[in-house]
């Protein structure tokens, strides 16, 4: 007995020693400077009232949503179509027409997908809708939309994630939903509320998610405890990264996992706004650690993977848009995974998103009306 129990505080000790392992490896990148001597040429093409997202079509022409709930087709020269049967919504602070996705099947089917909040007398609610883009000569609308996920219950303030992300085999779609400003909901298996959820294309539940077995939000869950997530992004090795506004410090850089639980509001990097201190991570070894991390914070808006011709140097890196940083970020991953900030680039605007053309060429848009939307190519 005496053998057995000092056995198992000896293996007690030890794995808390490899957790503790595990998080020196979560990085604090906030400190780092914006540098003002960029490796590209930023070319503005266009401007829009507060645009949200970038979306390629295969043809190299962009949808391009505005908050207050516009979309445009959008040429490379910069030549616009207003696209008609936009569906209204409640386009408040941070609320209104959010993400666009092109369908893993649009060559066949011509649908894209769309994030929202809603109008609703109990409060707006976060939709996800798919859509046919019809196109006819100089004419755009959205045709057959059908709303495939509805948040319940409705209401809540801003942070409302709204992130599309498809899986490598297109075959399941990724979304973010935040907090809604409610942040003991994101600890609520009930509540879609700070979570990724991981549905089929048409909306149903997949048979292999994490709580299958379950009904309604527990069953579509794929990740928890999560505040407000504005960019998730698959690498090219097939692993599936998230990032998230801390909130007075503590932003985050996420390796997403099947049935974990990131810990937001019961640890965090960074404390309230009213200054309460919010424990660390540290201190909950059941709940994951960002991998990366900014302190102070640079506001994180929009995620896309490098894999282009133009800047082979960024092949692999992800690169995301800083809004409080007025800043374009390069996270670059080692050989064992781990990432860490490599560059951070002074753009004099909040950027919202970014997209990476079919050519390389990598977009921005500024979180601004007019914002603008640029395209980054190398210098001569």
């Amino acid at each position: 007995m005496v053998l057995s129990t000092t056995f198992m505080r000896l293996a007690l000790v030890m794995g808390l020693v490899a957790t503790a392992a595990a998080r020196a490896e979560s990085i604090n990148a906030g400190d780092r400077k914006a540098s003002g001597a960029r490796p590209f040429e930023a070319r503005a093409v266009a401007e829009f009232d507060t645009p949200w997202a970038i979306a390629f079509l295969p043809d190299g022409r962009m949808l391009i949503t505005e908050k207050p709930g516009r979309i445009f087709l959008v040429t490379q020269d910069g030549k616009k179509i207003q696209i008609g049967n936009v569906p209204a919504v409640a386009a408040r602070g941070q609320n209104g027409l959010l993400d666009i996705a092109v369908s893993p099947s649009f060559a066949t089917t011509s649908q894209i997908y769309l994030t929202y909040t809603e109008p609703s007398s109990e409060g707006s609610r976060l939709v996800l809708t798919r859509a046919v883009l019809s196109l006819a000569n100089d004419s755009a609308a959205l045709t057959d939309p059908v709303v495939i996920w509805r948040q319940t219950p409705a209401g809540g303030g801003g942070q409302p994630g709204g992130i599309i992300a498809f899986d490598p085999s297109g075959t399941h779609l990724f979304l973010t939903v935040g907090d809604r400003m409610q942040p003991n909901s994101a600890q609520d298996p009930r509540q879609a509320r700070g979570k990724v959820l991981r549905l089929n294309l048409d909306g149903a539940t997949p048979s292999d998610n994490p709580r299958a077995e379950d009904k309604g939000v527990p069953a579509q869950t794929w990740t928890s405890g999560h505040r407000n997530p504005y960019g998730l992004a698959f690498a090219s090795d097939g692993k599936l990264w998230l990032h998230e506004m801390g909130p007075r410090g503590g932003d985050e850089l996420n390796l997403i996992e099947p049935g974990k639980n990131y810990g937001w509001p019961l640890v965090s990097n960074g404390d309230n706004y009213d200054g309460t201190p919010i424990p660390r991570h540290a201190t909950r070894p059941d709940l994951a650690p960002p991998a990366l991390y900014w302190d102070p914070v640079i506001a994180p808006a929009g995620l896309v993977f490098y894999d282009g011709p133009m800047f082979p140097q960024w092949k692999g890196s992800a690169l995301i848009g800083g809004l409080r940083a007025q800043a374009l970020v390069r996270v670059a991953f080692r050989p064992d995974g781990q990432p860490d900030e490599a560059e951070r680039w002074d753009m004099g605007e909040r950027i919202r998103d970014v997209a990476v053309a079919p050519d390389g060429a990598v977009w921005v848009i500024e979180d601004d009306s007019p914002g603008r939307l640029l395209r980054l190519t190398p210098m001569n």
